[in-house]
């Protein structure tokens, strides 16, 4: 498909986006800490249906916006309850986007090419589909298994699927000594083609079962209520900061 068919494709999403955001209503949280009761409870009945004990939901988060109590201050972070989990949700975030996750998904075409993968293109949606079904895998046992140890986890398959991808560049990368046989080094032995696929698919499915969607959830669950606008901003900020240093990192070292 030709590039500019392409952006076309690309730009129908977010404007269909654009469309239905003009029908949803505003959080209830959000409604009852401006004191719009009514339009609170008319986004309730919208979320929950005509029949859920909308008054009741409706009074329970009011007394928590109350509970809130004062807004949030930059000088609040010098209260270790909110300092430390909010360090725990930026590091996190460092941490997973230190795995190489956007790098190698942004790049998964040229780095199968650099590892003479035939079918690179066909590699690539191989890998990104099996990012959708362990996601969703992941959404089934999150809550069975823990956060912590899904995590560790995830870190080992990683590991040992990064590990084995080098091995696989530094046997493709051994040239022969004479150079009657060179022309043949240019293509790695069939029996080690489908290592390159094989912990590129592993690490793809590590990485989704614990350091993708972990760090997000746990950001949610640590961050206190008063501070999450500014700390959810900040931890996505982060997040992203680092993958921009590491896919640009990544591009120099190719």
């Amino acid at each position: 498909m030709d590039w500019r068919w392409l952006a076309i494709c690309c730009s129908l999403p977010p404007s269909l986006m654009m469309v239905a955001m003009c029908f949803m209503p505003e959080t209830p949280r959000f409604l009852l800490s401006k004191g719009k009761r009514r339009e609170a409870e008319e986004a309730l009945r919208f979320l929950r249906g005509p029949d859920a004990p909308i008054e009741w939901e409706c009074a329970r988060l009011e007394d928590a916006c109350n509970e809130q109590g004062s807004t949030f201050h930059l000088s609040d972070l010098k209260d270790p309850g909110i300092f430390k989990p909010l360090l725990i949700s930026i590091v996190l975030m460092v941490f997973q986007q230190m795995t190489g996750i956007n790098a190698i998904m942004f790049y998964a075409e040229n780095i199968f090419e650099q590892a003479h993968f035939k079918d690179s293109d066909l590699a690539s949606v191989i890998v990104a589909l099996i990012q959708v079904i362990f996601t969703g895998i992941a959404a089934l046992i999150m809550d069975r298994a823990g956060r912590k140890v899904l995590l560790i986890i995830s870190g080992f398959f990683m590991m040992i699927s990064t590990t084995a991808f080098g091995v696989y560049f530094y046997l493709v990368s051994k040239t022969p000594s004479t150079a009657s046989v060179s022309s043949a080094a240019a293509e790695p032995h069939p029996d080690l083609t489908w290592l390159a696929l094989a912990s590129m698919a592993i690490f793809i499915a590590g990485f989704a079962i614990g350091w993708g969607p972990i760090p997000w959830l746990i950001m949610s669950e640590v961050i206190p209520i008063r501070v999450r606008g500014f700390a959810g901003a900040a931890v996505v900020l982060s997040n992203w900061g680092m993958a921009f240093v590491v896919t640009k990192s990544f591009q120099d070292m190719m």
